[in-house]
């Protein structure tokens, strides 16, 4: 007896997946893969960054050699609360003591100057002018609007080429690496840091902008202002 086997075909029970939502599982895909190589890139930059400075930032200041330049990089006295920013204070004491100690003679004070009402040499040269430094020996910067422009300036503005680099530890590394690609010989004091959780914000930023100044260095290699006028 001849028996007929009957195949069932069950693709027709599956229902297929419309154009629409392959395009959003492989658009998902795609942004897993973009965030997560994005991310390796960020941490390799910051790796690198940190690693070719790490020898050049000095914690103690007896250890620390003495330049006849100190470049101090600004930021703003106050936070956005408008309460007092810890980042500006603890700066602007390492940088008054190291004048005081002998280990800088002359002071470029290199920040932002967005207008009348914001204006970060000026803050930095008053907070230092009340502890102690005079003001002859303080030459201000207006057009540190980066610290790309604060360390390129240092050397094609105001024609030093030997510093020493004033700022938090985790600003310092990325400021020598500017330093370090513009022929800059240059060495950096860490400031006190703030507490932990102070400033989450900065931190991620710092994080961010050290694959960007790797840009600046080798891509992008922006052209900071030549004069230093002070906007009105």
């Amino acid at each position: 007896m001849n028996t007929m086997l009957a195949t069932t075909d069950h693709s027709s029970d599956t229902p297929r997946e419309t154009v629409g939502v392959r395009v959003v599982k492989w658009t998902i895909k795609l942004g897993v893969i973009v965030t997560f190589t994005g991310a390796v890139v960020v941490l390799i930059c910051n790796w690198w960054v940190v690693h070719n400075t790490r020898n050049q930032i000095y914690f103690d200041i007896n250890e620390l050699p003495t330049n006849d330049v100190g470049l101090v990089l600004g930021t703003s006295k106050f936070v956005r609360t408008g309460k007092e920013n810890l980042f500006f204070r603890y700066r602007m004491e390492a940088t008054a003591r190291l004048w005081k100690e002998g280990k800088v003679k002359y002071l470029i004070l290199s920040g932002n100057n967005d207008s009348e009402y914001y204006n970060e040499p000026v803050d930095m040269q008053r907070a230092l002018m009340k502890l102690g430094v005079p003001e002859s020996v303080m030459t201000l910067d207006y057009a540190g609007y980066r610290t790309f422009d604060s360390v390129v300036r240092c050397k094609d503005v105001f024609n030093q080429e030997k510093i020493t680099i004033i700022s938090q530890n985790f600003h310092n590394a990325r400021a020598l690496y500017i330093g370090n690609h513009e022929g800059i010989e240059a060495i950096a004091f860490a400031a006190q840091d703030v507490p932990d959780g102070y400033s989450f914000r900065t931190l991620i930023r710092e994080y961010l902008a050290r694959p960007y100044a790797l840009l600046d260095v080798y891509v992008l290699r922006p052209q900071p202002e030549k004069g230093n006028t002070k906007r009105k």
